[in-house]
């Protein structure tokens, strides 16, 4: 992705300014929603590497394909945060992420767990939000939208 474009995540920031930085090692996201904002632009760019390295070593699955996800995340929007402050040692964001799959669009809502070990933010886990929204989310035994390579009944469903 171009440094200079938007990033991705919603911020007004470019890329470089905002996520790359993250992406690349050379800053620590210092709240948990700027480890949600990158964790997003990852999902975005499909680096698999990036979200591993931020998923709580309790809960992160082996490995993340994206060779077979036909889905495309196009937006994120913050709904809600709780702590996950630079001081904090756990947050919650809420969020909806906007995706096109398969010429259809749609949005997942999650509520994400996020806790701060050693200084640095990681992604715990998150429940899926069961609203008409996520209509267009996949079914119980369709692949989930997070690229775990898992069906969604047995990831972010659960």
């Amino acid at each position: 992705m171009d440094q200079h474009s938007k990033c991705p995540c919603g911020s007004s920031l470019t890329y470089g300014q905002c996520c790359a930085p993250c992406h690349t090692g050379e800053k620590l996201p210092p709240t948990a929603e700027a480890l949600m904002r990158s964790r997003f632009t990852a999902y975005y760019l499909q680096n698999s590497a990036y979200l591993l390295a931020t998923w709580d070593a309790t809960t992160r699955p082996a490995s993340i394909s994206f060779a077979n996800d036909p889905t495309r995340w196009t937006r994120l929007e913050i709904v809600g945060i709780q702590k996950g402050r630079a001081t904090d040692s756990k947050g919650t964001i809420s969020f909806n992420a906007y995706f096109e799959q398969e010429g259809e669009k749609g949005v997942m809502g999650e509520t994400s767990r996020f806790r701060k070990l050693a200084g640095r933010w990681f992604y715990l886990d998150g429940t899926v939000k069961d609203t008409a929204e996520n209509a267009l989310a996949p079914g119980r035994n369709g692949l989930c939208p997070c690229g775990s390579g898992k069906k969604f009944k047995r990831c972010c469903m659960k």
